[in-house]
């Protein structure tokens, strides 16, 4: 049997900025509405850092989307 690749959930940047866009918000403006640093969303969007479970479900209601799709993305791990 065929043993899963692990992977690990990135934030999609171009997907952030295109919402954050249609939205006229800024990326300050989203960290103070995730009640986190904008340091630590700027790793976020850089892909320094990985989101946690808890934090992408936040993300994703502040920002209003329903889909995992629309925000992140799952990166193979070798």
């Amino acid at each position: 049997m065929k043993r899963r690749q692990p992977s690990r959930v990135r934030l999609d940047p171009q997907k952030v900025w295109a919402l954050l866009n249609r939205l006229n918000m800024t990326q300050n403006e989203l960290a103070r509405l995730l009640d986190t640093s904008s340091s630590y969303l700027s790793q976020l969007m850089s892909g320094k850092r990985r989101p946690s479970a808890a934090f992408r479900k936040r993300m994703m209601n502040v920002l209003g989307v329903t889909g995992f799709d629309d925000l992140f993305y799952l990166e193979d791990v070798e």
